[in-house]
C-alpha cells in the first residue's frame, strides 16, 4: 500500500497495466529509456534503427524512446545524429509506424549536446554557458550568445512540431548529463554574469523557457516529458536541493506531463549514472582521436567505477516524489518486477529501462510469464562502447550497426 500526495491510501498500481501519460494511454508503465543507438551513419533512419526500436516494442514495453534527436546542427553528439530536417521525416514516419504496429507508443528525445558535442567531427563549435576545456575531446566550449539561446529554444519547439508530423506520441526534452540546458543549470559549468547565470532562477531560465516553448508549440497533441539531472555527480555541480526547486518550477508552469529523473555528467563524471564496470580498454579501442588519447591519459580518473545495485537512483528520486505531485519516471537499475513494484509503491508512475532491454528486448513479455525473472544484464557497461564498434550489448549484438563515420 502507498499514499499518493494529498489522497487516501490506495493500492500501488500494477506496472504492467495500462496507464495515462498526458494525452496518451500506454499499455503499461515500462518505458524503454533513450540509449544512443549509433544506427544513423548518414543522419537518416535506417532499417537497423527501426528494428532496434521494434524489438522492445514487440517485447512488451509501453513506450520506446529514440535517443538524441538534435534540435540544431551544432547540437549533435556525433556526425550521424538525427536532426529534424525534411530529409529525415519519411524515415521517422516509417519508424513510428513500425513501433505502433507492435502495439507500443514511441517518444523522441530532443535536445542539444552543448559542451558534450565533439566539435571536430560535427563541423561546429561546442556551445556551453561559459568557455570550458573538455579533456576527452581536447577542445574548448564556446559561450552561447543570447541569439544562440533563442535559436535553440525555438529549435526545441520546431522539433516537437516535427515529432507530431512524424507520428511520435511523445517527446522527451533533454535536461540532463550536462548537455546544453543541463550545463546551464550547473553552477560548476555555468559562470555567466547575465540573466542566464548566477542565481538558480537565472540558471534555470533556459530550461523553463524551453519547456514552455515546446508546450506552446504542440499543446496536448503529444505527451511532453523532460529528463532532469538530480545531481551532476561532481563537487560544486548541480545538486538535489537545486534540482528539486527546478522541478517545482517546471511543475508550477504546467509545461510537462512527467519528469524522468537522472544523474551524472557526460562532461564531469559519466559513470555516475550507470554504476557497474568502467570498460576503459573497450572505450579507448573504439574511439577516434583525440578522444582515444584523452581516455588513455585520464580515463581512470574520468570513467570511475561505482557499485551497482538494483534501483540505485530510487533513494534520491524519493526526495522529489515527496515534493512534487506530477508524474515521475524512475530510472536506474530497473531490471526486474520487484524493482518496478517498489517504484510503484513509492509513488512513481512509470519506470525507464535501458541496459536490461539492450540485453533482452523481450524482458517485459518474459516478466509477464514469470514475475521472478532475473535480468540477463550483468552491468559490464560494454554496451556503452560496443555501439561505436558495430554492435550493442556484447552478449546480444543484434542488430549490427552500420559503420559510424569518424
Amino acid at each position: 500500500m502507498t499514499t499518493d500526495l494529498g489522497s487516501p491510501t490506495v493500492s500501488a498500481p500494477d506496472p504492467l497495466a495500462p496507464a495515462k501519460l498526458g494525452p496518451l494511454t500506454l499499455r503499461n508503465r515500462v518505458i524503454k529509456a533513450a540509449t544512443f543507438e549509433g544506427l544513423t551513419p548518414k543522419g537518416l533512419v535506417t532499417d537497423e534503427l527501426i528494428d532496434f526500436h521494434r524489438r522492445p516494442a514487440a517485447g512488451g514495453v509501453g513506450m520506446t524512446t529514440v535517443a538524441y534527436c538534435a534540435v540544431a546542427p551544432d547540437g549533435r553528439t556525433s556526425p550521424g545524429q538525427i536532426q529534424w530536417t525534411d530529409e529525415t521525416m519519411p524515415g521517422l514516419r516509417r519508424l513510428t509506424d513500425a513501433v505502433h504496429a507492435e502495439g507500443a507508443a514511441v517518444s523522441a528525445q530532443i535536445g542539444h549536446a552543448g559542451p558534450v558535442a565533439a566539435s571536430k567531427y560535427i563541423g561546429h563549435p561546442a556551445l556551453g554557458p561559459s568557455r570550458q576545456f573538455r579533456m576527452t575531446t581536447q577542445n574548448f566550449s564556446k559561450p552561447a550568445s543570447k541569439a544562440d539561446i533563442a535559436r535553440i529554444t525555438e529549435g526545441h519547439a520546431n522539433a516537437a512540431r516535427r515529432a507530431v508530423e512524424a507520428g511520435f506520441d511523445a517527446v522527451e526534452i533533454h535536461f540532463g548529463h550536462n548537455y546544453l540546458i543541463s550545463s546551464f543549470l550547473s553552477p560548476k559549468v555555468n559562470k555567466r554574469k547575465d540573466e542566464y547565470g548566477g542565481s538558480l532562477k537565472n540558471r534555470a531560465r533556459f530550461a523553463l523557457e524551453t519547456a514552455r516553448a515546446v508546450r506552446d508549440a504542440v499543446g496536448d497533441k503529444i505527451a511532453i516529458l523532460a529528463k532532469l539531472n538530480m545531481d551532476d555527480g561532481a563537487p560544486g555541480g548541480f545538486w538535489l536541493d537545486e534540482s528539486i526547486r527546478v522541478a517545482q518550477w517546471l511543475e508550477a508552469d504546467g509545461s510537462l506531463d512527467a519528469l524522468e529523473l537522472t544523474a551524472g555528467s557526460s562532461l564531469l563524471n559519466p559513470m555516475y549514472l550507470f554504476k557497474g564496470d568502467a570498460p576503459l580498454r573497450e572505450f579507448a579501442a573504439v574511439m577516434p582521436q583525440p578522444t582515444k588519447l584523452g581516455i588513455q591519459l585520464v580515463g581512470k580518473h574520468f570513467l570511475k567505477e561505482y557499485p551497482y545495485t538494483d534501483g540505485y537512483l530510487l533513494e534520491d528520486a524519493k526526495q522529489f516524489r515527496s515534493q512534487l505531485t506530477m508524474p515521475l519516471v524512475l530510472l536506474g537499475g530497473v531490471t526486474n518486477k520487484a524493482v518496478m513494484d517498489e517504484a510503484m509503491a513509492e509513488g512513481f508512475q512509470f519506470v525507464a529501462v535501458g541496459r536490461a532491454l539492450l540485453r533482452d528486448p523481450e524482458m517485459v513479455n518474459r516478466i509477464r510469464e514469470d514475475e521472478n525473472l532475473k535480468s540477463l544484464c550483468n552491468h559490464c557497461n560494454k554496451c556503452m562502447c560496443a555501439i561505436y564498434g558495430g554492435t550493442h550489448c556484447v552478449l546480444n549484438p543484434k542488430p549490427a550497426n552500420p559503420p559510424v563515420p569518424a
